[in-house]
């Protein structure tokens, strides 16, 4: 029964986003009463024993990355949890997306996401970095902290695929959920905070593999970083083992599984239960509904989280020199150095070692200007363009410079191009 509700409840999935699915006596109230709604006003365990919680599954109708993070942040700083859990699913257009204390430079290959005009994203929880399309399902599940427990949110989901598919998986002491023992299906990750705390993990249903392995595919490029980095592990969509999964069906599968486990005991309490519940609700994330969510979200999109945010790491490169720059007397492999040290996403120092058959090098020796005008600049495209327009000065100076010089300045260009 409770399979062909959901069904019938996601009939309605492509309704105006200015509407909202009322469910029994619950809605979302516009703008000033809405905040009061939310506030994070305590609750006695008095007040508990009358009012059991109550749980709800909102459903948001952007695609756009950083509204759906600056959701889930707006939900985790003002939403009242002590009487009412809620599970927030979510999609998003193709992106990467970093926890907040990795390095995006080490994580994902910025060249080729940039090129496929995909975002990069730090969201405000650790763990590592994933990639998402619209095959790709976002869970979170708010509680207030000593309600937290990220195993009973994946037992329900583990659930729900047995009960909707018959799909058995296992939850690893890493806290993912795999498959067939191997293969990764979900990732998870954590916020806790006071009086606040979520949970949010990821359902591989339809990911596209490719774009996921370019994405998050890269060589070495010599940084060194004490960034938390990412685990890789096989993966597999869940599409693959039972081509009737579907993302709208999995949205109705994972909410009612939800709907009808007792929050305190992780119980089945079946329809009853549902009953009991809020049910699910279509969300409209904007401003009118949550006061203050533009703001969260300029925060969120801008280059100082998503890229400054980065811990201090260093970039080394080498470069072979050609056996026709050096001298007669020069034996065996001789080659440059690059360094750079980048703080904040900012670059504090360049260092360039040149070895003995290009210490002449025209333009290339003592305070290297060409080198030095990256001191100050954003490791990013910005930087590109400063050294692009450092060697063409040069260039300018010096006339069309070839040979050892042109080596050089390849050998920057190349360690600047590999953001």
């Amino acid at each position: 029964m409770a399979q062909a509700m959901a069904q019938n409840m996601f009939r309605i999935s492509q309704v105006s986003l200015n509407n909202v699915v009322r469910c029994n006596a619950y809605a979302f109230a516009p703008a000033t009463s809405q905040a009061k709604a939310y506030s994070s006003a305590s609750t006695t365990d008095k007040e508990k024993s009358k009012n059991p919680i109550q749980k709800s599954v909102f459903i948001s109708q952007s695609t756009d990355i950083f509204t759906n993070l600056a959701l889930e942040d707006w939900m985790y700083r003002n939403f009242n949890f002590n009487n009412h859990h809620v599970l927030l699913m979510w999609r998003n257009s193709p992106c990467v997306v970093i926890g907040r204390h990795q390095n995006p430079w080490v994580e994902t290959n910025t060249t080729n996401v940039a090129h496929q005009g995909m975002e990069i994203a730090r969201r405000n929880s650790g763990g590592g970095t994933v990639y998402h399309d619209r095959g790709n399902l976002n869970l979170t599940f708010f509680t207030k902290r000593e309600e937290y427990n990220r195993r009973n949110n994946l037992e329900i989901v583990s659930r729900a695929l047995f009960r909707e598919w018959g799909i058995e998986s296992v939850i690893t002491p890493r806290e993912d959920i795999v498959v067939k023992n191997t293969y990764k299906i979900s990732g998870t990750a954590a916020k806790l905070g006071r009086p606040n705390a979520y949970h949010h993990c990821t359902l591989l249903v339809d990911v596209n593999k490719v774009a996921l392995r370019q994405s998050l595919h890269k060589d070495d490029k010599g940084i060194v970083t004490n960034a938390t980095q990412s685990v890789a592990s096989p993966i597999m969509n869940l599409c693959e083992i039972n081509q009737h999964v579907k993302v709208e069906r999995m949205l109705g599968a994972v909410g009612w599984e939800y709907l009808r486990t007792c929050p305190e005991t992780l119980e089945d309490g079946g329809q009853d239960l549902i009953n009991k519940q809020r049910g699910f609700q279509l969300i409209n994330p904007t401003d009118n509904w949550f006061p203050g969510l533009n703001k969260l979200k300029e925060e969120l999109s801008s280059w100082d989280w998503r890229f400054g945010k980065t811990p201090k790491f260093q970039v080394n490169k080498s470069f072979r020199v050609p056996k026709e720059f050096l001298g007669e007397g020069e034996m065996g492999v001789q080659e440059l150095k690059v360094s750079l040290e980048v703080n904040k996403g900012i670059i504090d120092d360049v260092t360039l070692k040149l070895p003995p058959g290009l210490l002449s090098t025209n333009g290339f020796h003592g305070e290297v200007d060409v080198v030095t005008s990256l001191r100050g600049q954003p490791f990013s495209e910005r930087a590109v363009v400063s050294l692009e327009n450092a060697l063409h000065d040069m260039s300018t100076k010096e006339g069309n410079l070839q040979g050892k010089s042109q080596f050089v300045m390849n050998c920057m260009r190349q360690v600047m191009q590999s953001v």
